[in-house]
């Protein structure tokens, strides 16, 4: 249900230069899933840990539901003599980063982009061609600027917006003035790259990590009420059914998701490669609740034998 409710979003960091050879990390993957009749499915999924039907058990320890503070990362701060403040501060200042696929302000890739620029990050972002106008007169004529807020009360400043089509699957179809071409041309060498990728990223990981020392990592979120998440029509169900079966029964917001991907892009990540990474309120760790009431009204086949 995790997989399926969240999109991977794949971080390379450290200083790579952007070259034509690196232009498969600006481009759309594909993968396929295997599928199997609806009945073996469901008795598969009948075999599995069931979620819901121990709900009322750990909630008669509690009769109020806990809550859960939201945390936005900071810049590492200066005092007046020049020092870094103690503690374990995320600090990205003098980074660059590269965001593809941010069209609007409330899903994960602006959330994604605001962490890094709070932790000092300079911002970069790749848009959709067909929202590309609407997303840069809305910027432009301030209907971002509410969630532009960053935690010291300044404004998230996106250096450029480039156009992103990711549409190619073999690197012999990129066109020459692809956008990786674009930003080398404009800033040379970025330091953290953000994209979705729908494959894992052990093989990256791999080959990145020998040949460049850059590292690979992927974070599989949990559903998000998005723009983009609400046009597939059953969004509400999913996070419905997350916060009824995860560990965290709350709702998952794109912040969080940020404050991951600001904590992997940083230092205090720098043996961490090859990684999945959740953040779902713990659902991926849970089996397929089939009696949850969230599939009351679905045909899930009763006997799975006939």
């Amino acid at each position: 249900m995790a997989a399926a409710a969240g999109s991977g979003l794949q971080m390379a960091t450290t200083r790579p230069c952007i070259s034509s050879s690196s232009r498969r990390v600006f481009m759309g993957s594909t993968s396929m899933l295997g599928c199997e009749s609806r009945e073996n499915s469901w008795a598969k999924l009948t075999s599995s840990a069931n979620i819901a039907s121990v709900q009322p058990f750990f909630r008669s320890f509690s009769s109020t539901r806990p809550t859960f503070d939201r945390v936005m990362p900071k810049a590492m701060a200066e005092s007046s003599d020049g020092s870094s403040s103690p503690g374990l501060p995320i600090d990205l200042r003098g980074k660059r980063a590269f965001i593809a696929g941010v069209a609007d302000d409330n899903g994960y890739g602006w959330a994604i982009a605001k962490s890094l620029a709070a932790a000092g990050a300079e911002i970069l972002v790749g848009t959709w061609v067909p929202a590309l106008n609407i997303f840069e007169t809305s910027l432009r004529r301030g209907k971002f600027d509410e969630s532009r807020v960053l935690p010291d009360g300044s404004l998230m400043e996106i250096t450029k917006v480039y156009p992103l089509d990711a549409v190619y699957d073999n690197l012999e179809d990129v066109p020459e003035d692809e956008v990786a071409e674009t930003v080398k041309q404009d800033f040379g060498t970025i330091d953290i790259l953000v994209h979705s990728l729908a494959n894992g990223p052990e093989v990256l990981a791999f080959e990145a990590g020998r040949q460049h020392r850059i590292r690979v990592n992927t974070i599989s979120a949990g559903p998000l009420r998005s723009r983009a998440a609400k046009a597939i029509g059953f969004i509400d169900t999913m996070i419905e059914y997350s916060i009824a079966n995860a560990p965290l029964q709350k709702e998952l917001s794109a912040d969080e998701v940020g404050n991951a991907a600001a904590f992997l892009a940083s230092p205090l990540a720098s043996a961490i490669t090859g990684a999945v990474i959740y953040v779902d309120n713990g659902l991926n760790a849970m089996g397929v609740g089939v009696d949850s009431p969230i599939f009351k009204d679905l045909n899930i086949p009763k006997d799975t034998k006939s």
